[in-house]
């Protein structure tokens, strides 16, 4: 019998929807994520972890779909996302995070396991770059860029890392919502990192975005995943 009722897809129109995800993800992100509270926000085996648990699940996905050998991470922050990704590494059985960053928040006082690698050192600067240059030798690497955010900086590491990644694996941007995308906490750059990704793709056609990994609707990397083609 019919009901007289419209579906929920059916009845709300994009900008509808754009509007609610908008607004969720605004009441998430200043509510749950400010500076204050990032410690207690989310933790992973006890570790903090500045990571929208919705784009956890989506990298989940992607180590199991492009087995990547290597995966380098920028921004260490309290090794919350490094320790995460070595734990989907063991249950795997395959790959290794090298994770750089100039001051971690937890210090020395990082997680320790034996697929993870930390490097003390600016992820932009020659030194970080040599040595995730040796490590991604001959491996088959995905990077995933989350250290300081303003849009030169972000661009620099994206010309730095970019060629490391292997055909079919991924580049991911972080906190590309930043600059008012649709969020914006004081002291953080803008322009970020999504204007430094608009930049690097119009010169860079060897990557693609990938919007289907943005599926969970809220995400904290708008046109922030991008896939290597070949």
């Amino acid at each position: 019998m019919a009901t007289g009722r419209v579906p929920v897809k059916e009845a709300m129109t994009t900008t509808a929807e754009a509007s609610v995800v908008e607004a969720f993800h605004k009441l998430y992100y200043y509510d749950l994520f400010s500076d204050e509270r990032r410690r207690t926000h989310a933790r992973w085996c006890g570790v903090p972890l500045i990571k929208n648990p919705l784009d956890l699940f989506v990298l989940q996905e992607i180590l199991t779909e492009t087995a990547p050998e290597l995966i380098i991470e920028t921004g260490t922050a309290f090794g919350g996302s490094a320790l995460y990704m070595a734990h989907v590494c063991d249950a795997l059985g395959r790959g290794e995070i090298l994770s750089i960053d100039k001051s971690p928040y937890a210090g020395d006082d990082l997680p320790r396991h034996p697929r993870i690698t930390y490097v003390r050192g600016d992820s932009a600067g020659e030194e970080a770059i040599r040595t995730a240059r040796e490590a991604a030798a001959g491996k088959r690497v995905m990077v995933d860029l989350d250290s300081w955010h303003s849009e030169d900086h972000v661009r620099a590491e994206l010309e730095a890392y970019a060629p490391l990644v292997s055909p079919g694996c991924y580049l991911i941007v972080e906190d590309t919502n930043i600059s008012h995308h649709p969020v914006h906490i004081e002291g953080y750059p803008i322009p970020g990192p999504f204007e430094a990704v608009e930049a690097f793709l119009a010169e860079h056609d060897e990557f693609e975005l990938d919007k289907s990994r943005e599926k969970f609707k809220v995400t904290f990397n708008p046109n922030g995943y991008l896939r290597r083609r070949g």
